[in-house]
This record gives structure tokens, sequence and C-alpha cells, in this order.
């Protein structure tokens, strides 16, 4: 359909819907600029702010203490000295990249004692939001009856450079239109990023991740998931690469500090960069999502954390090599898992054939939609298998493919040298080795590529697979006996190897890569993708997203009770609910909270997951709290709260009614990890670290004093408000 044709304007149908929504759903990931349409819901459920004073251009709001760390996290600005406080998986790999066997800062934590102690981290930026603008009418605008898909997809893309440009004209900023569900709508999203950004502080690793993968997508938690960074900026107070002489940024806005924290019922806010949603897909693509995506990836990551937890517990050095690396593969695996037991659970492929059946009644149109849908699906499902089969493979398996892909600038060194670039192209790649090298066990990648390899032929379609695969089989015998020669005959598994390779002249070095296996099989896997799939996952995605554009507002008009919003984008939104526990399962019910007692509970000195510093345990048992305890004399260490969260909203700082910092979110329940898919209010839970844990291990633990000297920190009204005023879940909501 095109897109001046459709039927409805979704942002205008998102105003009139949120209007008239329900104070109780906590369902939902509102787009800043669209707050004032839900501004007397949030304050009837204990917002005590105005909708601008969470987001405006025209004067400093609450978006701006909100950043986006690096390309995945979130984090926010908490000093009027640029202090930035994330999760401490969110900063895992920088503190790992600092690490090493005599300077253990996984292990040990880190602590700058002043400025000049803290740690730069290149690459690693700090994006803000300046302004979000809907600018569909724009991105339609000149598109008419009758025009070619090719003509109006080129005048499309003609509108969006001319609206970036604009939006950025005469300033130092950055600017992209972003699609919001399916492209009913668009905004342009304008940013600042800052590229000067230290580690300040870091607890150790057994209280960032206390609890491990035992207690990952689980609660109760006992985690301090935080780690502080700060952005620094030139002599303008403005974004500057990194220079000595760079100073810590003044922002114009902070958050506070809230030393009172919450109780149950209390308001909760967490204001983010929540990464992909997808609330709306049809059963075709939930069934594929249950049956045969997810059970795959979750086998490829079981196989490969087998051997990567086993060569970590047994070398200090592996440990500290592969601790990033096993958090990244680690973490969305038993997420995976927890979708589908919370699907299943949740009859999620029953509620999608529910709504199906209802639209098909609703006209023959829909009839007819669905059953393209079926069709798309058909061939989607075996192409999208094999992208993911192949993104298992490749970018989560063994390091040597990947490490291979770099030296294909051998292969243009005729075309570099005659623009006088080879010399600078290979001096940037011999510099990435010691980084590469550094963090890269030969024994551990030889054994990864053994079994995933064995994984990725029985997963994979016969006639995709390459054939170097099945020649070297033939050959060794085994997986392990060819993983074994194979290694032996690379050129890029050592680091000698690879400098034997840079030192020979570019002509030599390219004929000997082209003859190492590794660079074969990285060609061979690449090709593999390129040729047979990508061309037809992209077809076939463009097809689907045009039947899911009007998908949509047939739901919008056929589901008038129930709530509609833009799914999550990794673009800033703001979700809402309160602090409150669950009851999951028969028989079963949560508390909303946990305390300092319940670290004490868990703490087995030498476990790998649940060992603590000797120091920690001390202060806890004495029940050394300081000014961070709460009215009831207890250490409150982690909470739930009913806030619609995913992805990219780790390290989202969670707010009060007056916009005060009380946690950090990091995490969701177990039983929560299908919300991107389907929400059950009852049920779906995020998981926050309160801020005056935090606050206790800066400051009584760490004795960084200094820290909290920055901060700005204030008390509660002497009333609270009653909290049976708050209204309850409407547990319906959202349920079809």
């Amino acid at each position: 359909m095109m897109r001046n044709l459709l039927l409805h304007s979704w942002t205008t149908l998102l105003l009139a819907l949120t209007i008239s929504f329900s104070a109780h759903a906590t369902e939902g990931m509102w787009i800043p600029t669209l707050l004032e349409a839900v501004e007397g819901d949030m304050q009837t459920f204990g917002l005590e702010l105005t909708a601008a004073d969470l987001y405006s251009v025209n004067q400093s709001s609450l978006k701006d203490a909100i950043v986006l760390f690096g390309g995945g996290c979130t984090a926010s600005v908490i000093s009027k000295d640029g202090l930035l406080l994330t999760n401490h998986h969110c900063g895992y790999s920088q503190i790992q990249q600092h690490s090493s066997v005599e300077h253990d800062y996984l292990k040990d934590g880190f602590w700058a004692a002043s400025h000049k102690d803290e740690l730069p981290n290149p690459g690693l930026t700090a994006t803000f939001i300046v302004r979000i603008d809907d600018v569909t009418g724009e991105m339609n605008k000149g598109i008419t009856a009758g025009m070619s898909p090719e003509a109006e997809q080129e005048l499309f893309e003609a509108n969006r450079k001319r609206i970036e440009a604009d939006a950025t004209e005469g300033t130092a900023y950055a600017a992209r239109v972003k699609a919001f569900n399916y492209g009913n709508s668009y905004f342009v999203i304008v940013t600042r990023t800052f590229d000067d950004v230290r580690l300040v502080g870091a607890p150790p690793s057994s209280i960032g991740k206390f609890g491990g993968d035992t207690d990952n997508w689980v609660w109760p938690r006992h985690t301090g998931d935080f780690s502080l960074f700060r952005i620094y900026a030139g002599a303008d107070n403005g974004p500057a690469a990194y220079n000595e002489a760079n100073r810590p940024w003044q922002p114009e806005e902070h958050l506070k500090v809230n030393m009172d924290g919450v109780q149950k019922g209390d308001f909760t806010m967490v204001y983010g960069f929540p990464g992909r949603t997808s609330v709306y897909l049809t059963s075709y693509a939930v069934d594929y999502v249950m049956n045969r995506s997810n059970p795959m990836r979750i086998d490829m990551r079981r196989n490969s954390l087998a051997l990567i937890d086993a060569a970590m517990l047994a070398s200090d050095t592996v440990r500290i090599q592969y601790a990033a690396k096993q958090s990244r593969i680690s973490n969305a695996y038993k997420k995976w898992q927890g979708q589908n037991f919370g699907l299943e659970r949740n009859r999620a492929l029953q509620k999608k054939t529910d709504i199906e059946a209802r639209m098909r009644k609703a006209g023959p149109q829909y009839v007819d939609m669905l059953d393209k849908f079926e069709l798309v699906y058909a061939q989607l499902n075996d192409v999208q298998f094999a992208r993911e089969l192949f993104i298992e493979y490749y970018y989560y398996g063994p390091e040597v493919l990947r490490f291979a892909e770099r030296f294909q600038l051998l292969e243009q060194w005729e075309e570099l040298a005659a623009k006088g670039k080879l010399d600078r192209a290979t001096a940037d790649l011999e510099a990435s080795f010691d980084g590469y090298f550094g963090d890269y066990n030969y024994a551990l990648d030889q054994a990864l590529f053994a079994k995933l390899t064995e994984l990725y032929l029985g997963y994979a379609d016969p006639s995709t697979v390459p054939a170097v695969l099945h020649t070297w089989k033939a050959k060794n015998g085994s997986w392990e006996a060819t993983a074994k020669a194979i290694y032996a005959k690379s050129m890029l598994t050592t680091e000698e190897d690879v400098q034997a390779l840079m030192d020979m002249s570019p002509k030599k070095a390219l004929k000997k890569l082209m003859k190492d296996p590794f660079y074969q099989l990285m060609k061979a896997v690449r090709s593999s993708y390129f040729e047979h799939t990508a061309t037809d996952y992209n077809t076939l995605k463009a097809e689907e997203e045009k039947l899911m554009q009007t998908w949509v507002l047939g739901l919008v008009d056929h589901f008038p009770d129930r709530t509609f919003w833009a799914d999550a984008n990794s673009t800033l939104r703001v979700t809402f609910g309160k602090a409150e526990g669950s009851a999951p399962k028969d028989g079963m019910e949560y508390h909303y909270r946990t305390t300092a007692d319940g670290i004490l509970q868990k703490y087995i000195p030498g476990h790998a997951d649940f060992d603590l510093p000797t120091a920690m345990v001390d202060q806890l048992r004495a029940r050394d709290y300081g000014q961070w305890a709460g009215a009831d004399g207890e250490l409150q260490v982690c909470f739930t709260g009913s806030n619609h969260t995913t992805g990219g909203n780790s390290g989202s700082p969670t707010l009060n009614g007056r916009g005060e910092l009380i946690g950090l979110n990091f995490d969701r329940s177990w039983e929560s990890t299908m919300s991107d898919i389907l929400f059950d209010p009852e049920i779906c839970r995020n998981i926050m670290v309160d801020i005056r844990y935090v606050m206790w291990v800066v400051d009584r633990y760490a004795g960084a004093t200094h820290l909290i000297e920055e901060l700005t920190l204030v008390r509660d009204p002497q009333e609270r408000p009653e909290m049976d005023a708050v209204p309850e879940l409407n547990t319906e909501l959202g349920q079809d």
C-alpha cells in the first residue's frame, strides 16, 4: 500500500488512543514527544511532574540527563561534573579491557581517586537526544498515486536525506529519520555525541555480577549491577576527541539521588533506550520464534558456554580474556529459554490465533492479508533461520573466522598502494593484533570450532554449506582432528605467524593468505550467506513490513479497548508502573524487594557466582549500613516493578514521581522475558538495583566518598502519599 494512501496516521491514532488510555495500564514504551497525551494518566499513577518536565526542547528537562551509552545501553548523568551511572554489565567490556592479571579490575574493582586517574575508553560514546520531531508528512511529500515502487522509494530516500540535512544545518549535531510501527509514522531524531568517556568506578564482579549465570533473569536478585563513567569535554564544554587537556563536562541537567528510596506501591518510571519489541507479530512469526529460532540458538550457545565456562574456571588468564565474550553469549542464551517458557505458559500462540480468527471475520481484506502472511512466512522462515544460524556461527563462534575477515585488505593492496593508502591500512591492521591476541586463547577457540562447526552443519541447509568443510572432515575423520589440523596449518591462529605474514611483501602475503584454511572458510561462509540468503531475506522482510504496516492499523480499528503503542526501536522511551512483586506460578509469590540479609544467605566462599570480598561480608554482618539504610533499618538491595522494559533499558535510571533517582534497571524476571512479544501485567516485572545499595557500595565498601560528595542528595517530603490510593493493575489489559 502506498505510504500516503494509508487509511490512518499512526501518530494521530496513537494520540487519540492515549487520551483515553486507562491509568491502570503499565504496558507500553511511550515516545517522549507524545507524553502530553498520557500526562494525566501518569499523574494519577503517581507522577508529580508535567510532560514538559520529562521532555522539552525549549528548556532543560529530564531527557537531558538520559544517555545512549555506547551502542546498546542507557546511562544517566548524576552530577554537575558529568558523572554517568550505568550497569556493570554495560561497562563490562571497558572494565575487562583495562584489566590484566596484575591489575585485575574485574576481580578487585576499580575506583579512580581523582580525575587524573580516570581511564579513557577509545570508541565509547555518550549520546544525548536534542529533539524528536514527527516528520511523517515530510517523508511522504511528493509521493502520488500511480508511482512505481522504484520511483516512490527514490523520492522517499531523497526526502529522508533532506530532512536529516535540514535538522542539523549550522550545528554539530547528527540526525536520523527512524520508522515507527512498520513505517506508519516517521520521526527525525537529532543527537549530540561525546567521544571522551572515561571509567571512574566499578565494583568487583563478585558484586557487579553477584549471582552470575545462576541468577541471571531470576528473582529474587541481589546484584550490584552498576558502574560509573564520566564525560569529558573540550574547552568550550562541547564534544571533543580524547585529550588529556579535556575537562569534566558541565551538563545543564543531572539527576538528584533520593536517599529514602522506594516502598511497595510507589510510582516508578524507567527512562531509556529500549532495543526492540515485536508485540504485534502474527501467529506465524511467533510460532517460528518458539519452535525453530529459539531452540537452535539455545543449543548453539549451550554448547559454546560449556567450553568457555570450563576454560574460564581453570585459568585466571582465560577468565579475564573471555569475561566480556562469555557475558554476551550467556545473556541471550538464558533469555531465550525464559522467553519460550513464558510464551508457552501464557498460550501466546493461542492468543495470536484467536485475534486472527476475529480479524478474518472482520472482512475479506483481512482474510487476504493473513493468507499473504502465511505465504510470506513459508519462505521467510527458512531464510531467516539461515541468517540466524550464520550469525550464531560466524559472530558468536570461533573468533579466527572474524579475525580472518580483517585481512581482506590484502586483496586490495594494489588499489590501496596506487592511492597511497596501503601503508596506513596495514599499520592499522597490525596495531589491532595486540588487542585481539591479548583476549584470544588458541586451545579454546579450536575446541569451539570443532563443536560449533558440527552443530552448524546439523542445522544448515546442505546446499548452503561450504564444500571445504566436507573436504576437511573427510580427510581428518572427526571434527576434533579437523580442528587440530587446520589450526596448526593456518597462519592466522598465533601472533607470531600473523606477524610473519605481515612481514612478507603484499604480493607474497596475499598468495599465502589465499591458501590459508580460515581465510578460505571465512570467504566461503560469508559468500554462502550473502549469495544464498541476504538478498532473499531483505526482499521477504520488506514484504513482511508492508503487510505489518497495514495489519497494525487493522488491529487498532478492531480492538478499540486495547492499548496500542509504537514498538521499541532503540529510540528514547518512557515506561511507568509501580514497585510491586508478582505471583508468576501457582503457590509462588515474589516480594517486591530484597535486602542485604539475602546477600549473606546466598554467600558461598569460593563459589564462582556467590563468593564475595571478605571485607564486604564483614561489613554486612556488622550491619554497617550508614546513612543508606531504610527507615526499617534494612539495606535494600534490589526491587521489582511493573515497568515494561527490554534490552537497551539496561542502565536506565528508575525515577520516582518527582523525577529523582531511586534505582537502576538491569534485568527482567525469568517469567517476563516474553514481554518483547507478549506483555502480561500480572507477572511481567523489571528488576532494578536500589540506588541506596549502589551508594553503600561506593561509600561504605569502596570508601570512594569523593564520588558521593559530587551528587545532589535529597530526601522525601515528610509525608508520603497514601499508597492505597495508587490504582491497582488491570490484569486483563493487553490480553486477547
